[in-house]
């Protein structure tokens, strides 16, 4: 059966990072970010995309911090599926030390221009290994805007879930230096996968998409 899937983008990115994907005969559709407003908090702003999604019962896909948002818009319209890629279900699978970051308002500290410039060391914090992947995610960090890197990166180091819907599904890599394995409890494990797998290993996560979209 052809379904509609809703696919939100890690934090600033847009389609182009899945530009690899193979997602068969099945209707894509990509939620668009939107600059965030005044002290706007993430359910808030959930709300303002839900307004993008134009089907009943979708399947969301979620990368990075899409993922977390993908939490955010289930609860408030019912969905087939959810799936994670690279992200974090709860709270308690960010990193602690991204948690008490936040809690101590650290990342105020940085300035916005430093986290938005492309460098060797956000290459391989990424994953990004070859040529596309890090002219991608340069393009990314600079067309990104200021206020909304400020906004999702607060939302990122505060987020404060702790439900899990029941028919998600959570695809990580054992190599991803973001989002450490070892804080994830996922159900598909992709071996040597780092937080850019979706350019990366396409062909192996498209395969694994298809099968567990039905």
């Amino acid at each position: 059966m052809i379904k509609n899937i809703y696919i939100l983008s890690g934090l600033g990115a847009d389609e182009r990072v899945f530009q690899k994907l193979d997602f068969g005969e099945h209707h894509v559709h990509f939620i668009q970010w939107i600059e965030p407003l005044e002290k706007e908090s993430i359910n808030e702003y959930a709300a303002r995309l839900l307004e993008q999604i134009k089907h009943e019962n979708p399947v969301l896909i979620g990368l990075s911090f899409g993922g977390m948002m993908a939490i955010e818009v289930s609860k408030l319209v019912s969905c087939e599926q959810i799936i994670l890629l690279s992200s974090a279900k709860t709270r308690r699978e960010i990193p602690f030390y991204f948690r008490w970051t936040g809690t101590l308002g650290l990342h105020k500290l940085v300035p916005t221009r430093l986290l938005k410039w492309p460098n060797r060391f956000s290459d391989w914090l990424f994953g990004a290994k070859t040529p596309l992947e890090r002219r991608l995610l340069k393009i990314i960090l600079e067309e990104t805007s200021p206020n909304y890197l400020r906004w999702s990166v607060d939302q990122v180091l505060s987020w404060k879930n702790t439900y899990v819907p029941g028919n998600l599904t959570h695809i990580h890599g054992t190599k991803d230096y973001i989002l450490p394995i070892r804080f994830v409890s996922c159900d598909i494990r992709i071996r040597g996968g780092r937080h850019f797998m979706v350019l990366s290993r396409a062909d192996e996560i498209s395969v694994i998409l298809r099968f567990i979209i039905h």
